[in-house]
């Protein structure tokens, strides 16, 4: 599911860190392109105040810091679900093509 951006702001809530297969193993994910994962925590307030939080998976180091106001190029969500053990748990997870400083999509883009 595309997400539209238009009434949207992001900020960085959480450093991106590469995102992990195991943590027994430390074994790092990576994508079809071999290229690491990263997610970054991101909060998202609408027009009317409202307030999520978004672990958002991005392929490399996207560079954004703590406290930036962040765009998610190609935000896209998609359900998911699992049974592990005879317990089911599903829920939506989020992925961009990147997450660039605002401002920055412009340049990113060229």
């Amino acid at each position: 599911m595309p997400i539209d951006l238009a009434n949207l702001a992001f900020v960085c809530v959480s450093p991106p860190r590469p995102k992990l297969v195991s943590q027994e193993t430390g074994e790092v994910k990576v994508d079809k392109n071999g290229e690491a994962v990263y997610q970054v925590g991101l909060s998202c307030a609408n027009e009317s105040g409202r307030v999520d939080l978004l672990t958002v998976a991005v392929a490399g180091d996207p560079g954004v810091s703590l406290g930036q106001v962040v765009t998610p190029v190609g935000l896209v969500g998609f359900f998911w679900e699992q049974t592990i053990n005879g317990e089911r748990r599903s829920g939506v997870s989020f992925r961009a093509e990147r997450v660039v400083p605002v401002g920055g999509e412009t340049a990113a883009a060229a």
